[in-house]
């Protein structure tokens, strides 16, 4: 026994010394935000001045991919999986807490779908994993996980030393709910009364700006609630290291802020909606300005890796329903958008197409990192794991299918990637690849960006080649 408690006291030791060495680093998961938001990429209206500043003292990727909606991006990036492999993981039923809350299924219902998750191999490693083995204190603020439900057991599997946020990611798309999960225990927001969390209905049409705005049983923002949390986790671990990982609910719709941010209110160029929106993307980049201020406040800036980055590419929530559906087409891009989200790329979130999987991808770490930086390296949610267990010096995984960029946020040798895989798609250097309907797309990206043009037809072997190496990596086991 003695033994025993010996080695405990030295492995806890050795992992304290280990992660001593290494930088704190804080993940911010933006959601549904296009890289043409951003002041760095040209956006014209909406200033996000702590973003821009994070990449002219960092790194900023041209070539990052995400997924095409929410639940594969993320689940991506916490196993290091692409989002093509099949059966990798289960996306469970969204909305079941709410049911339970109104009464609509019962306990041993919910308890059923929140089980339904496809669980955890034996020995499979998740990312909040790879820091603690390295003895980093781990912390998740926002929508949690992957899925559309979890659990404060899956989240305990997962690496999570500590949490607040939704289990159920549908209740996600309402800003004012009437708790959040901490650490398996009910978090009751003040003066929130409403069980989906105040979800607005997504039309702006007459009478909704009305609707939007109406904060009856709406008092607690729950990103206010993220970035309090946050700040105070930020304080209370500064002498030890640590991983925060913040999947932020902004700028993901249906539209609703507590109020109009001044810059947009005598804005003639905005509609009501669009005044609102700009705001939550306003209130992302001022979240991101408070947690750099505390870092440097608690004097650990120069020891802290910050990575911004988005699940997927834009989306429209500020169009009719059938404006939104229109823009999904690879014939559109970005017409009719007063923010350019997508940058004139063709389609959105939902599609394979540019503008739906690429995500802004930004690094900064201070003296290791040379400022003002950018790198057309072909880089992926699922590059993340392994690009952390590089930085922490751990033995790679095993069956994961990320590619560390380590060594091109260092200045060093580039470790070329290969290929990435996205869904339905795959971008090897210049060409890239979607199969759909049964259906394939080849399109030359260093040529037309927009994919205007498909070339399948003029490049057989190319398209072959692709695709095999897309059905293969679909099939891993």
């Amino acid at each position: 026994m003695l033994k025993r408690i010996l080695i405990q006291i030295w492995f806890i030791s050795a992992c304290s010394l280990i992660a001593s060495n290494r930088p704190n680093v804080i993940l911010i998961y933006a959601d549904d935000l296009g890289a043409g938001l951003l002041g760095i990429n040209g956006q014209k209206i909406i200033k996000t001045p702590n973003i821009d500043q994070l990449a002219k003292s960092g790194m900023q990727f041209t070539q990052s991919y995400g997924c095409i909606y929410c639940a594969p991006a993320r689940a991506s990036l916490i196993t290091g999986l692409h989002s093509g492999r099949a059966g990798a993981w289960r996306i469970t039923t969204g909305g079941k807490v709410i049911d339970r809350d109104e009464g609509k299924i019962s306990d041993k219902a919910f308890s059923k779908a929140l089980n339904a998750g496809k669980p955890a191999k034996p020995g499979e490693v998740f990312l909040g994993e790879i820091f603690q083995r390295s003895g980093y204190k781990t912390a998740q603020f926002g929508k949690l996980e992957w899925g559309f439900l979890t659990s404060h057991d899956r989240l305990k599997r997962h690496g999570w030393d500590e949490y607040i946020g939704y289990i159920d990611h549908q209740r996600a798309h309402g800003f004012y709910p009437t708790y959040l999960w901490h650490n398996g225990e009910k978090l009751p927001l003040k003066g929130n009364t409403h069980t989906n969390a105040g979800k607005t209905v997504e039309s702006y049409g007459k009478g909704s700006t009305a609707t939007r705005r109406d904060r009856t049983g709406k008092e607690t923002y729950s990103q206010n609630v993220f970035i309090e949390h946050i700040l105070n986790f930020i304080r209370n671990n500064k002498d030890q290291p640590f991983f925060i990982y913040h999947p932020t609910q902004l700028p993901h719709g249906p539209v609703d802020i507590p109020e109009v941010h001044p810059d947009f209110i005598h804005d003639k160029r905005l509609t009501a909606v669009e005044k609102e929106y700009a705001s939550m993307v306003k209130m992302l980049d001022d979240h991101v300005g408070l947690i750099m201020q505390e870092l440097n406040a608690q004097e650990i800036d120069d020891n802290t890796m910050v990575l911004f980055t988005s699940d997927n590419g834009h989306e429209v929530y500020y169009w009719e329903r059938s404006a939104k559906r229109k823009a999904r087409s690879i014939d559109h891009h970005g017409e009719g958008d007063v923010f350019a989200g997508t940058r004139g790329l063709a389609g959105k979130k939902w599609t394979n197409w540019e503008g739906g999987i690429t995500t802004p991808l930004i690094v900064r770490w201070p003296g290791k990192i040379k400022p003002g930086t950018t790198s057309d390296r072909l880089t992926a949610a699922y590059d993340y794991m392994t690009t952390f267990v590089d930085l922490l010096d751990q033995q790679q995984l095993h069956n994961k299918d990320g590619v560390s960029f380590l060594p091109t946020l260092l200045g060093k040798h580039k470790q070329e990637r290969e290929y990435v895989i996205v869904k339905d798609a795959i971008i090897s250097g210049r060409w890239k690849l979607v199969n759909m309907k049964k259906t394939n797309y080849l399109f030359d990206l260093s040529n037309d960006p927009g994919e205007r043009n498909n070339v399948a037809g003029a490049h057989p072997e190319r398209v072959n080649q692709l695709f095999k190496t897309l059905n293969a990596d679909r099939n891993k086991k």
